[in-house]
């Protein structure tokens, strides 16, 4: 049973159909544009989520914060794709696609987690 359950993970990495821990970091690894989009999109929503969380439970407030989060979480993104994947962003659809990946749907995680979190703990 233990065989089978690894010559199917096995299989599924030689189809891509789930990639791999190794795929996410290796710059040598091919990526499709909707692959590499998807991964921003995720990683954006996960740092979203735990600066809301992190500013929510310091207290944090005011306008500059959302401008720390945005400059954070584009930062994070460039070079992730810049450093990390050492892709050519022209492939892609150049910097304006790739930076804009998920940043609404993350800024309003982001605000509605922070707002929560901010609201259960403070009031």
């Amino acid at each position: 049973m233990r065989e089978r359950g690894k010559a199917s993970k096995q299989l599924a990495d030689a189809n891509g159909d789930a990639p791999s821990k190794s795929k996410l970091l290796d710059p040598a690894s091919p990526l499709e544009k909707e692959e590499l989009l998807d991964k921003l999109y995720w990683i954006r929503q996960a740092i979203g989520l735990f600066c809301g969380l992190l500013w929510g439970g310091i207290p944090l407030v005011g306008s500059f914060w959302i401008v720390v989060f945005v400059a954070l979480s584009s930062a994070t993104i460039y070079g992730y794709y810049t450093f990390t994947l050492k892709i050519d962003e022209e492939e892609f659809g150049g910097h304006g696609t790739l930076l804009q990946e998920g940043m609404f749907t993350s800024a309003m995680l982001f605000l509605l987690s922070w707002i929560i979190v901010y609201s259960i703990l403070h009031f």
